[in-house]
């Protein structure tokens, strides 16, 4: 029996991808090293993954750290194996067998789905297999998956990006935007609807510039709405969205239909039309700012987040008061904010004026402080009001000494709730309207129910099967479920030459 362990760094997708690496393992005959019983675990996997980021600041040290740590275990079992991928693995790809010559296989993002042949080759040839592709050659969702939730599941819409923005290297290591065809995603949602999920999270770089590629601009509205008529699902959620491409049917269909939730991740990056340009974004802060009244014109209790960058090349003390202005005026519930770094490849890399490290320092804890009051006041306002929370099993790091549990409202605000002696408790997956009692700056308090305020818990599906579950392996998670088959016609494969090398 050999076991994996499969380490995920970075964004949503990469996420989805570790779901689809964990599926190709235990369906090569792996096993998950978390199923083994805590008394019989081996210190270490025989596989190990990698998936790695390449946006954050120090990823490549990171990395490294990482790899190196697992030197003792190599020497202690020369059969174990170390795997490389996502983007890190695509952007360095030889440099990483280079610099950590005990790695044995190294794949970038876009050939996922060859992972265990790679592991069958490094182990026969007794030597490192890298094998890196330029563009997609399956889509994800037709690989096997193994999901981390039992009642919440991720669903791509499309993989790449058209965008050019000067600060990110997501361009070239995704490739351009692919675009499922809507059958295709529509039956993914339907068949996790039917193992018990009841929340769905669209995934895409760019979400709405969905349908490009097969020429309908309005296909992500149209998406949206077609997911509120399936049976069963009780909240759709998507990212990311950009604001060049974010347009007022979408608006409207988040509006109009009862599942999407209202919540919503928009990325500002820079408050400063100038740095803006810079970025390459393509919008400037007015528009920015009109997307957020239409939305909240139509949808007043949503809560949107965004990601910010401070510190970009050339940023003045006046363009970072412009952002200062324009968070102000956003009313975020929270925000993803990070400090500029030089990420090589990137055309910002080479940009004249790198703010120097203690100036971006400065700015950084200005802005944190300005947002961290934003989404206290935000959260102070939901106080009174009853919210709906989807439970979840290990939201709160403080759960078990508080004796609450935790969840995500339709807005996607963590709340932490109590049950009140001798009531019903809920299971993860299930539903449970209670008060809001207090609004802390990074999540909400429900304690209401111990004081005779609502309680109310409702049975669900993603209740049931994550109960179903408990009993697993891996308890609370599903087992492998088969790739999605495509619609359509299949792809005409190449010809190959014949195995002798004569025609």
């Amino acid at each position: 029996m050999k076991t994996y362990d499969v380490r995920t760094h970075g964004c949503q997708m990469n996420v989805h991808d570790s779901e689809r690496l964990a599926g190709l393992l235990e369906t090569a005959g792996y096993v998950d090293l978390a199923s083994i019983p805590a008394g019989e675990r081996p210190e270490t996997a025989d596989v190990v993954v990698f998936n790695t980021c390449a946006v954050r600041e120090n990823a490549d040290n990171k990395l490294y750290g990482n790899l190196g740590q697992l030197v003792p275990a190599k020497k202690r079992n020369p059969d174990m194996q170390i795997a490389v991928g996502g983007c890190m693995a695509q952007k360095d790809r030889d440099t990483i067998v280079k610099r950590a010559p005990w790695v044995d296989v190294v794949f970038g993002t876009h050939n996922i789905g060859s992972l265990p042949a790679l592991l069958d080759r490094s182990r026969h040839n007794k030597r490192a297999e890298v094998e890196i592709l330029e563009s997609l050659e399956t889509f994800p969702s037709t690989l096997p998956t193994r999901r981390d939730s039992a009642y919440a599941g991720w669903v791509s819409i499309s993989v790449g990006c058209n965008n050019t923005c000067t600060f990110c290297i997501v361009p070239s290591l995704r490739g351009k935007e692919q675009d499922r065809r809507p059958g295709e995603v529509l039956a993914e949602v339907e068949a996790l609807v039917a193992q018990g999920v009841v929340e769905v999270t669209l995934l895409g770089q760019n979400v709405n510039s969905y349908g490009v590629e097969f020429g309908d601009r309005l296909a992500f509205g149209k998406l949206l709405r077609a997911c509120g008529e399936i049976d069963g699902l009780e909240r759709v959620r998507f990212t990311s969205p950009h604001p060049a491409a974010f347009t007022d049917d979408v608006i409207a269909a988040m509006a109009e239909t009862p599942n999407v939730m209202p919540s919503l991740h928009m990325p500002l990056q820079s408050g400063s039309d100038r740095v803006l340009k810079a970025m390459r974004r393509s919008y400037r802060s007015e528009r920015f700012l009109g997307i957020l009244e239409r939305v909240r014109e139509q949808i007043p209790d949503a809560a949107i987040t965004t990601d910010l960058i401070v510190g970009f090349p050339g940023e003045t003390e006046a363009d970072f008061a412009e952002t200062l202005r324009v968070v102000e005026a956003s009313r975020f519930s929270s925000a993803f904010t990070f400090q500029y770094s030089i990420r090589p490849g990137t055309p910002a890399a080479t940009m004249d004026d790198q703010i120097p490290k203690a100036v971006v320092q400065e700015r950084f804890d200005r802005l944190i402080a300005l947002q961290e009051e934003v989404s206290w006041q935000e959260n102070r306002r939901q106080e009174g009001r009853t919210v709906e929370v989807l439970v979840a099993p290990f939201e709160g790091r403080k759960d078990a000494e508080t004796e609450r549990m935790s969840g995500r409202a339709k807005d996607n605000r963590l709340v932490h709730f109590a049950v009140p002696e001798g009531a019903e408790r809920p299971r993860p997956g299930d539903m449970v309207e209670v008060d809001v009692t207090y609004g802390a700056p990074h999540n909400l308090i429900a304690d209401g129910a111990l004081s005779g305020g609502t309680y109310r818990v409702r049975r669900t599906p993603g209740g049931d099967a994550w109960a179903a579950l408990q009993d697993a392996p891996v308890p609370g998670k599903p087992a492998v479920s088969l790739g999605m088959p495509r619609i359509g016609k299949p792809d005409t494969p190449a010809p190959s030459a014949p195995a002798c090398g004569i025609a």
